[in-house]
């Protein structure tokens, strides 16, 4: 349909994607809106699934073929979703694009994860490309408030909670830490360069070998973003894979910052926390009203 009655057509998005099945997520709500995705998979990192869409596959360090592939599509936004490993800026196969900005890019690589991030966006907004967030193009994916499937925190869990969330609070000055696991107000793990399945795995592990003594579920899994976090670019994420994680932890369940983290397949993992006999809760994050 054209001509002056005709509704402006929705202005295409690139998806740069991690691992996951969030960029997958995100990907089938931006063409619900009525955008078309165009996905960018890193090789080594991206789950080959994204070629179900428009797409195209770089290396890291291949700058220039990304920024041609967008200029040839009149991309003008991007999503960066999805976890990837942090590189060392010497593994890195830089094109020509990438070689241009290498001084640049070599500064960036001595600061902590947050500020690698920030000045990656900041690279991506100087060639035109604004960078947007997951939660402003799939706002559905955001976690809500309160219980997520049949079961509730108790009132020794929320203590435990607010525990954890003023622990990752705290430790955001050190650009550290989106999860912890706390336990009767003791803090069994926190969540650092592993990442959250390998920190629920180590207590489970704990658990297995005795480390950790408790009878039964025991424990909380909290996730929030960390104080001054660009949500743009690091939004804290649960999964099912987060539940069957817990699970494995004989957590009694799983908390997260409600407005302020992603939940992948949310139904699912509803489905699979009662399952477990595990509770899901999105609680007030005091950070969210700053």
């Amino acid at each position: 349909m054209s001509g002056p009655g005709a509704a402006a057509a929705a202005p295409p998005l690139a998806i740069l994607c991690g691992a996951g099945a969030f960029p997958l997520e995100v990907a089938a709500e931006a063409r619900r809106a009525g955008r078309e995705p165009f996905l960018v998979g890193v090789v080594g990192a991206t789950d080959s699934a994204i070629e179900a869409y428009p797409h195209v596959w770089v290396r890291m360090g291949e700058v220039g073929k990304l920024f041609a592939a967008l200029r040839a599509r009149a991309i003008a936004e991007m999503v960066i979703v999805g976890a990837m490993a942090r590189p060392e800026f010497a593994d890195l196969r830089l094109d020509w694009g990438a070689v241009k900005r290498a001084a640049g890019l070599a500064q960036l690589f001595r600061r902590g994860d947050n500020g690698l991030l920030i000045g990656l966006a900041a690279i991506i907004e100087r060639e035109g490309i604004r960078v947007v967030g997951a939660h402003d193009v799939a706002p559905r994916l955001v976690a809500s408030l309160g219980p997520f499937g049949a079961r509730a925190a108790s009132p020794d869990d929320e203590t435990d909670i607010a525990l954890g969330a003023r622990l990752i609070d705290a430790l955001s000055s050190f650009d550290a830490g989106q999860g912890a696991v706390v336990a009767a107000g003791r803090v069994l793990a926190i969540e650092a360069a592993e990442g959250t399945d390998a920190m629920l795995a180590r207590v489970a592990e704990m658990r297995a070998n005795g480390r950790l003594r408790f009878a039964g579920q025991a424990g909380v899994l909290v996730k929030a973003p960390k104080r001054g976090q660009d949500l743009r670019l690091d939004m804290p994420a649960i999964g099912p894979r987060t539940i069957e994680g817990a699970a494995k932890a004989q957590l009694r369940g799983a908390a997260v910052a409600a407005g302020r983290v992603l939940v992948v397949d949310r139904d699912r993992l509803a489905r699979e926390a009662d399952a477990a006999g595990l509770f899901v809760a999105g609680f007030a994050s005091a950070a969210a009203a700053r």
